[in-house]
């Protein structure tokens, strides 16, 4: 690689890993608030909150990347372009595809990269994520009660604490149980513990009362103990019931979805596509880089500065996302149309590919005026 190409690539290099962790820092803290109730209301401790939230990352990462290398290469050539840099390469007579050599190169890694995520790491991070998610929500969820709040346990049982301590000790305890609608009985005590045994939770309480009043005679009666326990019935999920989503699945598996058990047929047209988008997705990438770099690159030096060309190549990005999305939902319901989605993806390639390498025939003026202005900007840089 040259001495120009490395200079241009370490730009654009720190620049997209500049952009590409500040959306990814936006974009996980933005996701990460929907669980700050498992650390306030669960006591889930703050290094499985990171872990929990961090299993998201790779996912957010195939829609940063493509983005976060449109922005660089946008930034970088038009600042190369404000700062006269880009005529002098051409008027040195270097080509579109040599001054965006840097860009592709890039632009490869990223594509690399891209498919590393979605071939592998993607469907493997959410698979575990939701593993984790499933076991809190059927498994742990009855363990972790609300400080100053009434818990629902079983739809029959309401358990009352006023304060959990950081070794799981429960003080100020009131429980209600209505599992015999016929004999409800309360109990308060002030300390105890909540554990898991054989499918169901046993209050373990200390220096406390049990309270039950009759039915038919309404009479109050009331114990008082060192030491009680009381079982509660817990309706725990079913394992097997949990039907594995899209983004856990690998790519073979989601291009024949009736490999998958328990998975309803009318789902399978929305696998089958997020199969083929799982190899589409990388190329958005190289559209992506090719739409800045036929509007930085492409056409005459103008004084009056780039705003037009960004704005068009903002333009064609925006458009081209929009038809990948709408063509992957029109796909989905008729798998008949999946080629509209391979066609809409790499048009612009070709297409952008074509217009880097033609362009109008030059005349002797404009060749002389580009000349002058590469002589003027060498005569300046060594005043």
């Amino acid at each position: 690689m040259k001495s120009l190409d490395r200079y241009l690539f370490r730009q654009l290099f720190a620049g997209f890993v500049l952009v590409a962790l500040a959306l990814v820092c936006v974009l996980w803290l933005t996701q990460s608030l929907r669980f700050v109730e498992m650390i306030v209301n669960r006591g889930l401790g703050i290094g499985m909150f990171i872990y929990f939230t961090a299993l998201l990352l790779p996912n957010f990462l195939t829609i940063i990347l493509p983005i976060a290398l449109f922005a660089v290469v946008t930034f970088t050539y038009s600042r190369l372009n404000m700062d006269r840099e880009l005529p002098v390469m051409r008027a040195c007579g270097m080509s579109n595809w040599m001054i965006a050599k840097p860009a592709l190169v890039l632009t490869f890694v990223v594509m690399m990269a891209s498919y590393a995520l979605n071939l592998y790491l993607v469907p493997k991070s959410y698979e575990l994520f939701r593993e984790l998610q499933w076991e809190l929500r059927h498994s742990m969820s009855h363990l972790l009660l609300r400080e100053g709040a009434f818990n629902e346990l079983g739809g029959k049982v309401t358990v009352y604490v006023r304060e959990r301590t950081q070794e799981g000790q429960l003080l100020g305890i009131l429980v209600h149980d209505e599992t015999d609608p016929e004999r409800p009985v309360t109990l308060m005590a002030q300390r105890g513990a909540l554990v898991e045994v054989d499918g169901s939770a046993r209050v373990i309480m200390f220096q406390g009362n049990r309270q039950v009043v009759e039915p038919t005679t309404g009479k109050f009666s009331m114990l008082h103990f060192d030491r009680y326990t009381h079982d509660v019935p817990i309706k725990k999920g079913n394992d097997s019931a949990r039907v594995p989503e899209a983004r856990e699945l690998m790519v073979p598996e989601l291009l024949h979805p009736e490999t998958t058990v328990g998975l309803s047929i009318h789902d399978f047209g929305k696998h089958i596509i997020e199969g083929h988008q799982r190899l589409l997705t990388p190329f958005l990438c190289l559209s992506n880089a090719l739409a800045a770099l036929l509007f930085l690159t492409a056409g005459q030096f103008s004084r009056r500065g780039q705003a037009k060309r960004i704005m068009l190549a903002i333009a064609g990005v925006i458009l081209l996302q929009v038809a990948s999305l709408g063509m992957a939902n029109i796909a989905a319901k008729n798998l008949t149309l999946i080629p509209l989605l391979y066609f809409g993806t790499l048009l612009p390639i070709p297409v952008c590919s074509f217009f880097m390498t033609w362009h109008p025939k030059r005349n002797a003026k404009r060749v002389a005026r580009e000349l002058e202005f590469a002589r003027q900007h060498q005569s300046e840089g060594a005043a």
